[in-house]
């Protein structure tokens, strides 16, 4: 079992969700006690999974461009959309964790992004600012989902190194199962660079590159 520190919920609280879409879905909000990175993580839990089935889960990365303005240089805003119904329907948590640019901040994401429209991909930037591909770590995530009961999940990812850290934390990972593919003209390029940068499962086939004219 690896070392690390228990979380405790610390409120919970029942908030109707609305989407611009219409869609609509009363959730639980978790906030927690003990979080090692001592961030404001939230647990977002939907539905109710059937007796002797394993949750749906996804590890959100907070996105204030995708997620709130509607950016449609990433496909965060349709990924968190999308995930809330799946998970909705089958029954799970959404962990909503506040790790802006794959970890970086927003304001070293706008920054990177900058470096992008002069030609470089999404982990080509980081690296030109002197940043990780990739600074996320899921420890707090693991704390979550202990503190909330869970241990196995299926995880609503294309991310394996979601899934990788996930079980070196100790949660066992039955299936990663991959959200759906929401190309824009501005996003083909950073998501193309998932794909052959950290083996994202995307079909790669389909990410073509598309004028944004």
């Amino acid at each position: 079992m690896p070392d690390f520190p228990a979380a405790t919920p610390r409120s919970r609280v029942r908030v109707p969700l609305r989407f611009d879409d219409g869609y609509s879905v009363d959730a639980e909000l978790v906030t927690f006690h003990g979080l090692t990175d001592g961030r404001e993580h939230l647990a977002v839990v939907l539905g109710d999974p059937a007796p002797g089935t394993v949750p749906l889960v996804r590890l959100h990365s907070e996105c204030l461009t995708g997620d709130v303005f509607g950016s449609a240089r990433c496909d965060c805003g349709p990924q968190l959309r999308e995930a809330v119904e799946r998970i909705a329907a089958r029954g799970g948590v959404l962990l909503y964790l506040r790790q802006e640019g794959r970890g970086i901040g927003l304001y070293n994401k706008l920054d990177a992004y900058a470096l992008q429209d002069q030609g470089l991909d999404t982990y080509e930037a980081n690296a030109a600012l002197g940043l990780p591909e990739d600074a996320r770590d899921y420890t707090a995530a693991a704390q979550m989902l202990r503190s909330l009961g869970i241990t196995e999940v299926d995880l609503l990812s294309n991310n394996p190194d979601k899934a990788g850290q996930l079980r070196d934390l100790g949660i066992t990972v039955h299936d990663r199962v991959p959200t759906g593919v929401f190309t824009t003209a501005h996003n083909v390029r950073y998501l193309r660079a998932k794909v052959l940068q950290t083996q994202h499962t995307l079909p790669l086939a389909e990410l073509t590159e598309v004028s944004a004219g």
